[in-house]
């Protein structure tokens, strides 16, 4: 029994360690902060179009699901995934893809980057 508490416990603390090690390197890739990134996420409510992890509300299912989304190769199907692209996509996503269902939200490079930064820790 204390083996597989150990073993709990073990597992536990990798988890937060890789956690933390994912926002660590989220936020240097992205030059912004994830923990603002997520407060921004949510005062912009995102969230009514996407399924964010770790972001309380409604689960929208109009937008593609955010989950895991800094493994995918590709944002919106169309653009190369890496930092300066999605922070590029999320200010400007109607110049970059005319009629994109994603509305313009009016964010500031750093609110941007804080996005991105939570976006990409979420692996």
């Amino acid at each position: 029994m204390l083996s597989i508490v150990a073993a709990t416990i073990a597992g536990i603390a990798i988890y937060v360690e890789t956690r933390m090690a994912a926002r660590t390197q989220a936020n240097a890739i992205s030059h912004g902060y994830a923990a603002r990134g997520k407060i921004a996420i949510a005062a912009k409510n995102c969230q009514a179009c996407h399924v964010i992890p770790g972001v309380a509300g409604l689960a929208g299912a109009v937008g593609p699901d955010l989950t895991d989304v800094a493994t995918r190769a590709m944002i919106a199907g169309r653009f190369r995934n890496d930092p300066d692209t999605m922070i590029r996509w999320l200010m400007h996503p109607q110049a970059m893809s005319p009629g994109s269902g994603m509305p313009e939200q009016g964010l500031s490079e750093t609110e941007a980057r804080n996005i991105a930064a939570y976006l990409y820790s979420n692996r």
